[in-house]
Parts: structure tokens; sequence; C-alpha cells
């Protein structure tokens, strides 16, 4: 038997389980790690017999509960080490300095040292960090740590992902700042490699998003195939290939062109998300499935749609019209991933 259950899909979270009799893995851990335990219980699955999580990018929306969920359960996390490197910077604390807090330093360790003043009087210094910045002070470095963007939504100047309150329901908030990046294990693949987990053998492929080294996956056991692709501006000919024979097909119908042209994000925002390293849109979908698709999967899955310019109805729809003679009795059925709720389990 092998089933695959979405626990979350969309842009304030993504989480999906694919397992067998004796493996589980959790791709991509997107939501916090009080509302994945629940959402885990929710749908069946036993959080304690996870086998490991498999990661496609360094997204928050892709890895918000990460650390805390893997430390809880002690079970490894798979990356591309480009991933694991992106998501390490993300998740590392940085701290703001103001010119005052910078200049305050200076003089106590001036006074410390009894030295005599530097030529270069502090006084003499603009009084205000920007000016600073553009002079380039060798050792004034003002950093803020910035979340990624949640994708398909702008960017959501957000408190840390480890240390909310939300995260303490799993374990007390890390004294040491080292600890917020710290896995139990960390295992490495490469895209276009194979590599198995227990009796899941996992092909990862390269997708064009804007991250560091995104990829999507096809998980065979037992004679099965599912595949996942979300967060992918264009079906890159890579992509079709590896989706192809798939009996479960998990793909991201992720806005609709008009409401994404007419609705409230930014023009750059719009312009990201039509780009090709943005997201998948209903209409391109579409095309893909009336052209490239072998038609072979039992259900397809549409998965991470904008709550904010989409509408389950016209993604369900434009998805069944392009698959058109494509949807026999048994195969082809269309299903709607959701954001709030898992998925009932698909069970093959």
């Amino acid at each position: 038997m092998v089933r695959m259950t979405v626990l979350a899909s969309g842009s304030r979270g993504n989480s999906t389980v694919v397992s067998t009799d004796s493996t589980r893995l959790l791709v991509d851990a997107g939501l916090s790690c009080r509302e994945l335990m629940k959402r885990l219980h929710a749908a069946g699955e036993d959080p304690e017999r996870l086998d490991g999580i498999v990661i496609t990018h360094e997204h928050q929306d892709h890895v918000q509960g990460l650390a805390v969920l893997a430390r809880k359960l002690d079970i490894p996390v798979y990356f591309t080490e480009a991933t694991h490197r992106a998501w390490v910077r993300w998740m590392t604390p940085q701290k703001r300095t103001t010119y005052a807090e910078w200049v305050a330093v200076r003089k106590a360790e001036k006074e410390r040292s009894s030295l005599a003043p530097h030529p270069t009087d502090l006084t003499a210094h603009p009084t205000n960090d920007e000016s600073v910045r553009r002079m380039g002070h060798p050792e004034f470095h003002p950093t803020e740590l910035a979340p990624h963007p949640t994708d398909d939504e702008p960017v959501r100047r957000m408190g840390h992902p480890e240390v909310s309150a939300d995260a303490e329901f799993c374990e007390e908030k890390p004294k040491d700042p080292a600890e917020l990046t710290r896995l139990p294990a960390v295992e490495y693949f490469r895209a276009g490699e194979k590599f198995c987990v227990g009796d899941i053998e996992v092909l990862p492929f390269t997708i064009p998003h804007d991250a560091a080294d995104p990829v999507g996956f096809v998980f065979q056991s037992q004679g099965v195939r599912v595949a996942i692709a979300t967060d992918l501006g264009y079906l890159a000919p890579n992509a079709k290939a590896a989706l192809r024979r798939c009996d479960v097909l998990m793909i991201e119908s992720n806005h609709d062109l008009e409401m994404l042209r007419d609705g409230p994000y930014p023009w750059s925002v719009k312009q990201r998300v039509m780009s090709r390293v943005g997201h998948l849109s209903n209409h391109a979908l579409a095309e893909y499935l009336t052209g490239d698709y072998d038609g072979y999967a039992q259900t397809v899955v549409l998965a991470h749609l904008s709550e904010s310019n989409n509408l389950p109805e016209l993604a369900q729809m434009s998805a069944e019209r392009a698959l058109g003679g494509q949807m026999p009795l048994l195969g082809n059925r269309v299903m709607l991933a959701a954001q709030e709720h898992p998925l009932a389990p698909i069970v093959l």
C-alpha cells in the first residue's frame, strides 16, 4: 500500500505525507510544529512513525516548522546542500545594531583599554545609521533578518519562525542561537540522482523557481509512483519527463492570470509570480494537461492555489476542461489540496 496525504498546500504553508506500510516521509514542513502535529493526528498519521523530512526548497512556507519538528521527533532531514545552506542563513539571527549602540560600545572599549582616542574622532561620523551604511564603515555592519517571501504572497515582516509561542508547544525557546539550526541528522541529495529511505525510492528533479536549488519529487514503491511538483515558473522538459507514468500527480495550479493582473499585489510581485521562476498558472497547467501530459495518473491533485489570485472552482474547471477525454471512470480524478485542512488520504 502506498498512501499520500496532503496536510496543507498554499502560500501559508505546505506539507505532505507519502507513506508505505513500513516507511513514512514528510515532504516539507511549512506549518508550525504545533499545527503539523495537529494535522498529522487529524489525518490518522502517527508523527512518531515518521522516518524523515524531505525538503523541496527553503522558502518559509515550506520550512516554517522544520527544525522544531525534526528535533522533537529526532528524525533526519533531507536537503540539497545549497538548500540547506540557504535555510541556515535564513534561520540564523542577525542582530540589528543602531549607530548609537555602536558608539556606546566603542566608547566603552576605549575606556577599558585606556588608549588614546583614534585619529578619526567618533563625533566626525554621521549621527544616523543610514549615513554610516552609505559610508561603509569597516567596523559597522547593521543587519536585519528579512524572511523569505512566502512564495506568491508579498513579503510579510514576521517574527522569527522558530521562537514564537506556537513553537513552544513542541520545545522550549532555545537559549543558544546556534540551536535554531540544529537538526538531529542531515542527509544531502542531488537533483537527478535517486536515493532511498526505507522502501521508498526518491527521485528529486530540478524545477524553475527563485530559490537556491529547488526540486520536485517522484516517490516510488511497490510499483506505484507519486509525484509532487509545485512552486515552478514553467514545466521544463526534465520535469515533464519526470512526471510521466505517475499514479498520483500533485501539481501546482497557483493563480488565474486575470485575477492576478487585476489583484492587489504590487506590480513587482505580480511580475515575480508570472515569471519563469515564479508559479504555474491555471492556464499554464491546462496547456500541459492538453499537450505533454500522458494521462496516466489515477488522481491529479491541484496544489498551491493562491488565496488572493485564484478560486478553487476556476482551477478545477480549467484542469477538467483540459483533461477532456482523458478522464475515464477510474482515472484522472481531479482533487483540490486545501490550505486550512488535510486532504482525504489517497491510497493505492
